[in-house]
Order: structure tokens, then sequence, then C-alpha cells
């Protein structure tokens, strides 16, 4: 295996945020995918010229992931090629993850972790934090976890190469994607609660509005999917009436 010097590999990483720059309906990300290749791919053919043309070619192909996870598939490529492995291989590889790191990703960040930061900032805004203290909130929020979930893909993918699947299995982003939703249901259900109850922001909804919104909540997440249809009807009739007198209050 090729050693590749870090600062190539950092110079990968860093131009992994411009993966869709180039976006198009051909390729999709596949220039995007190529150009943050380019300093690793140097560093691995610099005394043959022609394989160097040749990976980079390879890597200008269709190519289609979350943004967030491509580095997996980055770093895992990398590999793939200091191994010396052939151009069928690793095209293979790139068809059998992009669709698992794309539905991932969408289901992580897209579906589960963007809203959740946002509502973090929407709290503090209700709390009474300025809004651009709630709008810094957000930003730094969102991208702790958007930079670090892209670090972590790209030394996952790395150290792993065509392994970087059980990598992923390992650390069961899917099963946090799954504990991360009753907390965000729980902050969702609390900010509409006081959308129709209060004037004066979270604070002036009171404990005893607060406590009813969290235990049905509660309630929903542990009961709710077995729940028979008059219990269903009785929930959705209740919030209604909450709602109608909220909004007439």
């Amino acid at each position: 295996m090729r050693a590749v010097p870090f600062l190539s590999l950092a110079r990968t990483f860093a131009r992994s945020f411009l993966i869709q720059g180039s976006w198009n309906y051909r390729s999709m990300l596949g220039c995007g995918f190529a150009f943050a290749m380019m300093p690793s791919l140097r560093a691995i053919y610099r005394d043959d010229p022609h394989a160097l043309r040749r990976a980079l070619d390879r890597h200008l192909d269709h190519f289609n992931a979350h943004p967030y996870l491509s580095g997996v598939a980055l770093g895992a490529a990398i590999r793939l090629e200091a191994e010396g492995a052939d151009d069928e291989a690793i095209r293979r590889f790139k068809v059998a993850v992009r669709g698992p790191l794309g539905g991932l990703g969408d289901t992580l960040v897209w579906a589960l972790w963007l809203p959740a930061a946002s509502l973090v900032a929407l709290v503090a805004f209700w709390l009474g934090a300025p809004g651009w203290l709630a709008a810094v909130s957000f930003l730094i929020v969102y991208n702790v976890v958007h930079v670090g979930l892209r670090a972590w893909g790209f030394r996952a993918g790395l150290a792993a190469g065509r392994g970087v699947g059980a990598k992923l299995a390992q650390a069961d982003l899917a099963g946090l994607t799954g504990r991360l939703k009753p907390g965000a249901v729980v902050v969702l259900g609390a900010l509409t609660g006081v959308l129709l109850t209060a004037d004066g922001g979270l604070a002036g909804a009171g404990p005893g509005w607060m406590l009813a919104g969290v235990g049905a909540i509660g309630l929903g997440l542990g009961f709710g999917h077995r729940s028979w249809r008059p219990a269903a009807a009785v929930t959705v009739a209740v919030t209604l009436i909450l709602g109608v007198w909220g909004m007439l209050t």
C-alpha cells in the first residue's frame, strides 16, 4: 500500500466541502468527487502521469450520495487507490455505497438534524434570546455535528477501505436517528403549545401547560402506535379543542 501524505489527505478533506460545486445531471457529484480526490491521487501516482490521468477519469464517472457522507466514499476510494485496486473494483465499490450513503444522510441530516438544530434556535428565541443570538446558536449547533460527521466519515472510509460498510453498521447511525427523534418531537410539541396558548414566549405558557404537553407527547410516543381508533379519535378531538381555545383566548 502506497503512503499518502497527511497534507494531501487534508487537502482532499477540505475539497470535499465543495463536492456539490460542479453538480450536474450527467455525473451529479462525479466532477466534485474527482476534484476532491486530485491531491491524494497526485500523491499516489506522482511518478506515473498516465496512471494519474486514468485514475482521474474513473472518478469523473457518475456518483451521487449525501454530501455530508460523501467523505466515507472519498476516504475508502483513496485507500483502494493506494492499495492498487483495479478500475472495476473501484467502480463497483462506488456504485455499491452511493445508495446507502444517500439514504442514510437524507434521514440523519435533512429529516432529523436540520429540523432539530432549528428547534434549538427557536427555543432560544422563545426563551427571550435576541434574534441574532438564536441564529448564531443554530449555526454553532448545526455545524458542530455537520463538520464532525464529515470528518468521522472521511476517517472511517480511509481506515476501512472496502470494508467501510461494517464500520457504518457498527456506528449504527440509523439507530441514532431513531433515538434522537423523540427528543425533537418533544421540543416541537412544546413550541406548538407556546404558539397556541401564550403571548409571552415559552415562560408565558406556564408550568402546567408545559407538563401537560410533555406528558401527552410521552404517552403518544410510548403507546400511540398501539392505541385503538376510538382513543386516536379522542386524542385528535382534544387537540383540536385545545387549539381552537388557544387561538380564541
